[in-house]
């Protein structure tokens, strides 16, 4: 099956300073991603019901960008998380991009409408 890049973005009423800690710090991760999550160096091990994925941070630019690769995906994909202010209203943008398999893209779409909406209520935003 073919794997295909997803974009969407999501609008957050929170500092980009307040999401980049959501999507980096364990304590902030855990009440929106996963049940688990601890950091080994650069390597965060996530968990969800017993289950445990590994992804390597492969570039953390404080309030702009946070990108992941997981251990089982090919080399070219990562998930990514880019921050942005709107000028005109000051929000949050968060625009990310993940991978999934081309029958699958809907479900993917749906699951991250799902996360990002936990986020927006961790954050208060």
């Amino acid at each position: 099956m073919a794997r295909v890049p997803i974009k969407m973005e999501f609008l957050f009423k929170a500092s980009p300073n307040i999401i980049h800690k959501f999507l980096t710090t364990p304590d902030c991760i855990i009440r929106w991603f996963c049940d688990e999550c601890r950091v080994l160096d650069d390597y965060y091990v996530f968990g969800w019901e017993g289950q445990e994925e590994v992804a390597l941070l492969v570039d953390d630019f404080e309030e702009e960008l946070v990108r992941f690769h997981w251990d089982e995906a090919p080399e070219n994909e990562t998930l990514e998380f880019k921050i942005t202010t709107q000028e005109v209203t000051n929000e949050t943008i968060v625009e990310l991009m993940a991978f999934a398999d081309s029958d699958e893209v809907e479900e993917e779409k749906s699951y991250w409408n799902i996360q990002m909406e936990n986020l927006r209520r961790a954050t208060g935003a």
